[in-house]
């Protein structure tokens, strides 16, 4: 992975360059960005170009025998921590990241912009509770004690050290706060706030913005992908790669759709559909329920936009404008202004295992109520 492969972004890119050309990179980096943005593939980035041999003003050489390495995610010097699981022959605590390099390899190679999610079907996981065990910490200070073998730095890339089991991130302190010479941390999280404030104390904070809609365009106007489409996906992604890159991949229509179909049951009182709708929402994962209250969630937030007159921030594509004029008949803004929290509250609950098709129904017949008030 080179800063070249990332789209956009420049200013972060020069940030870290001009950190190296100076010496003046901090041994802990955290890496914060939301799901989709592209704070792993930065990270990897400058481990490639901490360790060429032959950098550019701007960016890796991506021919030395170091960023060939890289780009296989198969350099020595290059040490990755992630979340995982038991299997059938390995309990919770030998359940490290060392077993699972082959797959975490393959993993990058097809998802640099995915998610714990993504990673757990990637594997096989499926709905299995991901983390990162204590005996990562021990594994992290056994390989941070030997020196590098080929490059100039030793790199240790942990990813989501917010699922870290509290003794483990514990058991990194103090190598965190006085790692060897030549070691660098590069943590790379998608909530800092889950962090503990002692990690967060022994860490340079390097914020990584989500993408641009031009960003997102931009990379996403290939063969197959009209300029019209990529618009209307780069609006729908809401600045997460991950999430325009599986809308260009499957049907970006079909989640929309589903939303405006289940306002249209709850406006008409229509029970029966719900029910069916409900066992739907449970069926499809916890994903798809995400990703529906994350679409109600932004047309929600256009609608009120546009019904404000403030066209100098509305970002619905034309192909949207009547359903969003027609959906403002009936949701004006102080109905919108009460079911909005309601969408975020039930992703909370989603994202901490609640019930879908219970939390489904509820919020179903709250909206209805607001609906026909």
């Amino acid at each position: 992975m080179r800063f070249q492969d990332i789209p956009g972004l420049e200013t972060s890119k020069q940030k870290l360059i001009e950190a190296v050309a100076a010496n003046h990179v901090a041994h802990a980096q955290l890496f914060a960005g939301t799901e989709g943005s592209a704070n792993l593939a930065m990270a990897l980035a400058l481990a490639t170009y901490l360790n060429c041999l032959n950098p550019l003003a701007d960016d890796a050489c991506g021919t030395c025998s170091s960023c060939l390495k890289n780009a296989k995610f198969i350099h020595p010097d290059v040490n990755f921590i992630f979340p995982s699981s038991a299997t059938a022959k390995l309990k919770r605590e030998d359940a490290t990241s060392e077993k699972f390099l082959v797959e975490w390899r393959t993993f990058l190679l097809s998802s640099i912009y995915g998610n714990v999610s993504d990673w757990s079907s990637h594997f096989g996981w499926e709905n299995k509770l991901l983390m990162i065990p204590r005996q990562e910490s021990r594994n992290i200070v056994k390989a941070l004690s030997l020196k590098a073998f080929e490059g100039q730095f030793k790199v240790m890339i942990i990813w989501l050290p917010e699922l870290m089991n509290a003794n483990a991130a514990n058991g990194i302190l103090k190598v965190l706060e006085e790692p060897p010479e030549k070691t660098v941390f590069l943590m790379v999280s998608n909530d800092a706030s889950k962090l503990l404030t002692t990690i967060l104390s022994r860490t340079q904070q390097f914020r990584i913005p989500s993408f641009s809609d031009v960003e997102i365009k931009n990379a996403i106007t290939v063969d197959g992908v009209t300029a019209e489409r990529a618009a209307h996906i780069a609006y729908m992604a809401e600045g997460s790669m991950r999430t325009a890159l599986q809308m260009v991949d499957g049907e970006d229509n079909e989640t929309q759709d589903y939303f405006k179909n289940w306002f249209r049951q709850c406006f008409t009182y229509n029970f029966s559909e719900l029910v069916k709708m409900a066992d739907e929402f449970q069926k499809n994962g916890k994903e798809f329920q995400k990703e529906l209250l994350s679409v109600g969630s932004s047309l929600m937030r256009e609608s009120l936009i546009y019904s404000s007159a403030a066209t100098e921030i509305c970002r619905i594509p034309e192909n949207e404008l009547d359903f969003i004029q027609k959906f403002g008949t009936v949701f004006t803004a102080e109905k919108i202004m009460e079911v909005s929290p309601k969408l975020d509250e039930a992703q909370y609950h989603i994202e901490r295992n609640a019930n879908p098709k219970i939390l489904f129904l509820d919020l179903s017949l709250t909206i209805a109520q607001i609906a026909r008030a």
